[in-house]
């Protein structure tokens, strides 16, 4: 048989043969109309539970005023990384200054501030919302002994914030105020 053409094929069965190829080749319908899935959500950031909310009255610029109306300082405090630390920056016309870290420790449940100051103090308190105050507790030691150290935050309906330090000594049955002050907010260029 050389020379001889091979047999022809009709051309219907290859335009059929081809219709067969591409439905077994495509995807099935229902991965064509599924809806597209949906991206994967970011966890939770650490800090966005609404304990970690509870001192955010207290943020802003502040002119902080002394009972009797005389200016005590000023203060700013900013939230920081992420919205898990409150620090606080404290200055005074007399050259005192002052700075404090507020964290929310969610696995003990507590409030917890260091204070560090141009004077060499070291305050550490620890404590959580009472009502809608915030009320920080520690304890500092004098050559007299030990002295308990507590510290009230409580925002106003006019917007500022009072904050009530007092003290007392081991033994004593008083708690002696050593400040009590009014803060009020001012705007960030008004504050030094």
């Amino acid at each position: 048989m050389t020379g001889s053409r091979p047999p022809r094929v009709p051309a219907g069965l290859f335009a059929a043969f081809g219709l067969v190829w591409l439905i077994a080749s495509a995807p099935p319908l229902a991965a064509q109309t599924s809806p597209p899935t949906a991206a994967p959500t970011a966890p939770p950031a650490p800090c966005a539970s609404a304990e970690h909310r509870q001192f955010d009255f207290w943020l802003g610029q502040w002119r902080v005023e002394r009972a009797d109306g005389r200016l005590a300082g000023h203060n700013r405090i900013e939230s920081r990384h992420g919205g898990c630390v409150l620090t606080e920056h404290y200055n005074t016309p007399g050259g005192y200054s002052g700075e404090s870290l507020n964290i929310y420790d969610a696995r003990r449940g507590v409030w917890h501030q260091t204070w560090t100051d141009s004077g060499g103090l070291l305050l550490q308190l620890e404590g959580g919302r009472d009502g809608e105050d915030m009320l920080l507790q520690g304890t500092l030691l004098s050559p007299e002994g030990p002295v308990a150290q507590r510290i009230r935050w409580s925002p106003l309906a006019d917007g500022s914030v009072r904050q009530l330090w007092q003290t007392r000594a081991a033994g004593a049955r008083e708690w002696t105020t050593i400040f009590d002050g009014r803060y009020t907010r001012v705007a960030p260029d008004a504050a030094p």
